[in-house]
């Protein structure tokens, strides 16, 4: 089951904050009349109006119910915003970009680098930039907007996009392929030990791919339409992208990767602790 965090954390942000002001401005003001009342019925004896302080007191308190709202409120309200606008932790879930990034990773993606949307609407209202060749990017998928997909952008509007026995060709050049060896996998990567690891030149970006021999996910030729990215995955041979299911439409994009922050393998049962605080390229 996919949760949607942002819906959540929205609908918390607005019982907490409604109960609260309405305790505020409706509550809270009938309390202080009641607990006034009681003090001046109490008149000048002393004793009467010693219990007419503690009941005063009684009177005023909040509930819990309101107690908690305005305890939680202010939280609940900054991580909304943190997660709407700054950053987000996401947790890679899959093999499929290899070797750049690992099952078991959790990084933090940049929510504002394509603009600044509205959480749970995801309406941009803000421009701020737009993605670039090469970036590792967070987006929903097309098919179906309640998962969030991570690949690398290939392609931009209006590119023509070849690939052709493994190799990649964008507006008819060469994105050049430097080998590196085979790939050495651990943990839930361990599949992957065997594959061809080579570096790739996207422009100024360069970044590892790996290519499986035992497999060939076959040869393309596609034209990015207007406001839609190519979405490719590092690990060529394993990776569910948009040589299967089409470009990624602008207003599906949620954010930039560009740093891990955790590592755990549940194959691996263990934390990879060189791997905490790696920029992301």
């Amino acid at each position: 089951m996919n949760i949607d965090f942002a819906s959540v954390l929205a609908a918390l942000a607005a019982l907490t904050g409604v109960v609260w002001g309405l305790d505020i401005l409706v509550l809270k003001p009938k309390r202080k009349a009641k607990s006034d009342a009681l003090l001046a019925a109490a008149g000048s004896d002393e004793a009467a109006r010693a219990q007419a302080r503690l009941n005063a007191e009684v009177i005023l308190r909040e509930s819990h119910v309101v107690e908690y709202a305005r305890s939680f409120f202010p939280v609940i309200f900054a991580v909304l915003m943190l997660r709407s606008f700054l950053v987000e932790p996401f947790r890679i879930p899959s093999n499929s970009m290899m070797p750049t990034l690992l099952t078991g990773d959790f990084i933090l993606v940049n929510k504002f680098a394509y603009g600044i949307r509205l959480p749970v609407l995801n309406a941009k209202v803000f421009e701020i930039g737009a993605p670039q060749r090469g970036d590792v990017f967070v987006f929903r998928f097309p098919k179906d907007p309640s998962i969030d997909y991570i690949k690398r952008v290939i392609g931009l509007p209006g590119d023509h996009i070849v690939y052709k026995n493994k190799e990649l060709y964008i507006n008819e050049t060469h994105m050049g392929q430097v080998a590196l060896g085979l790939y050495t996998g651990t943990g839930s990567g361990i599949i992957m030990s065997g594959a061809a690891q080579l570096v790739e030149q996207l422009d100024d970006v360069k970044h590892d791919v790996l290519l499986d021999p035992r497999k060939n996910y076959g040869d393309f030729d596609v034209r990015v339409p207007p406001g839609s990215y190519f979405a490719m995955g590092d690990n060529r041979d394993n990776s569910n992208d948009s040589r299967f299911w089409g470009t990624v439409p602008e207003a599906n994009l949620v954010g930039k990767a560009f740093m891990i922050w955790m590592n755990f393998d549940s194959a691996d049962t263990r934390v990879d602790w060189s791997r905490i605080g790696s920029r992301i390229k």
